[in-house]
C-alpha cells in the first residue's frame, strides 16, 4: 500500500476531520472486499489446476525463518523419554506426587500483589499463601521441604506490579530438589478487567502446553506441568493454557461452555470458551539447577539479552 492510500486507492485531501473519516472507512471497505474477492478468484484458479497449480509461498515471519535449532526434540525420542522416566519430575506425572504447592512474597506486599497471589491460589489445586517476612528463601525452601510441599513460588514487584516469579520444585522426601526457573511476569490483566469473565470453581482444571519444542523448552513445561495435578477432573471445563511463542509463555485460564442453538432439526449444541483470568505473560530469565542458590548455584540456561539483541530469529524454548 503507497503511502497516502487506503485499499489501493489514494485519500483525497478533505480538510472536515468528519468527512475524511467517513472517506477513509469507505475506502478501507472497499479494499477489503476487493481483496476478498481477488483471494476467491485465486482459490477457483488453484482448484480448477489441481496438481499444477503454483505453489504459493508461505509469508516470511520470525516462526518460519527461525534459526536453526539442533535441540528441537524429535517425536518418539528414545534418549528424552528415558529422561523424563528418570528426572525431578517423573514422581508427578506417575501419580505418585500430587503437587502441594506454597506461595510467598516479599517482605512488604502491596495490596495488588496479594489480589494477584489471590487469583493464583483460586485457580491451582492444594496451594496456600504463607507470609515470608524477613525469613530467607533458603530458609523458606528448607522449611517447605520438610512440611512436605513439592513447589515453592515467590512472586516479585516492582511500583506495585508483580513483575517477577521464582518457581522452585521441592522434594518433600529430602532430596535436593530443584529445578528452580527464574521469570519475568508481564502483560498481567486481572479477571476484573477482562470482559465478560467468568468465577472458576473448585474443580482440578485440565493444562494443555503448546509449542515448547526444543529441550529446554521441554524441560521447563514439565516444570510447569507439576504445577496442576496430573489427573484433571474434566466435568468442570476448566482449562489452564500455556502457549509458548517466541519464548514468551502466555498464561491463559478459560472455561469450556456448551449451548444449544436452534429449533426442530436445526437444533445444535455449540462450543464456546469464556475467560476466568488472570492473563499474563511469562519470559525465561534463567533455569538453575537445585533449589535457589543466587551465589553459588549451578545454571543450566540463563538468558544473555546482549546475543538476543543481535538475533532476533533466535529463540530457545
Amino acid at each position: 500500500m503507497g503511502k497516502g492510500k487506503i485499499g489501493g486507492k489514494k485519500v483525497p485531501l478533505i480538510k472536515n476531520k468528519i468527512k475524511r473519516r467517513a472517506v477513509v472507512q469507505k475506502l478501507k471497505k472497499e479494499g477489503e472486499r476487493t481483496a476478498k474477492k481477488e483471494r476467491k478468484t485465486r482459490q477457483k484458479e488453484a482448484e480448477a489446476l489441481g496438481d499444477e497449480a503454483p505453489e504459493r509461498h508461505a509469508q516470511r515471519t520470525l516462526e518460519n525463518t527461525r534459526d536453526y535449532d539442533a535441540t528441537v526434540v524429535q517425536p518418539g525420542d528414545e534418549e528424552v523419554a528415558g529422561e523424563d522416566r528418570m528426572d525431578e519430575f517423573a514422581s508427578h506425572f506417575a501419580g505418585a506426587e500430587p503437587p502441594r504447592i506454597v506461595i510467598t512474597t516479599g517482605q512488604y506486599p502491596s495490596k495488588q500483589l496479594l489480589e494477584f497471589v489471590n487469583e493464583i491460589l483460586g485457580l491451582l489445586p492444594n496451594s496456600e499463601y504463607r507470609q515470608r517476612g524477613a525469613i530467607p528463601i533458603k530458609a523458606v525452601v528448607q522449611a517447605a521441604s520438610q512440611r512436605g510441599f513439592t513447589m515453592l513460588l515467590v512472586f516479585t514487584e516492582r511500583a506495585k506490579r508483580p513483575t517477577g516469579l521464582w518457581l522452585i520444585k521441592l522434594d518433600p522426601r529430602g532430596g535436593p530438589g530443584g529445578p528452580t526457573a527464574r521469570f519475568k511476569v508481564s502483560s498481567l490483566r486481572m479477571p476484573k478487567e477482562i470482559t465478560g469473565h467468568g468465577t472458576p470453581s473448585n474443580h482440578r482444571p485440565e493444562l494443555i502446553l503448546n509449542n515448547f519444542g526444543t529441550r529446554l523448552g521441554h524441560r521447563v513445561g514439565r516444570l510447569l506441568a507439576c504445577l496442576v495435578p496430573h489427573d484433571p477432573q474434566f466435568r468442570g471445563r476448566q482449562v489452564i493454557t500455556m502457549h509458548n511463542q517466541r519464548d514468551f509463555v502466555f498464561f491463559r485460564h478459560h472455561r469450556y461452555i456448551f449451548e444449544e442453538k436452534g429449533e426442530g432439526k436445526k437444533r445444535r449444541v455449540a462450543a464456546r470458551l469464556q475467560e476466568l483470568g488472570p492473563r499474563f505473560t511469562l519470559r525465561l530469565k534463567s533455569l538453575q539447577m537445585g533449589t535457589f542458590d543466587t551465589q553459588h548455584g549451578e545454571y543450566e540456561w540463563k538468558r544473555q539479552a546482549e546475543l538476543d539483541r543481535h538475533s532476533r530469529r533466535r529463540f530457545h524454548l
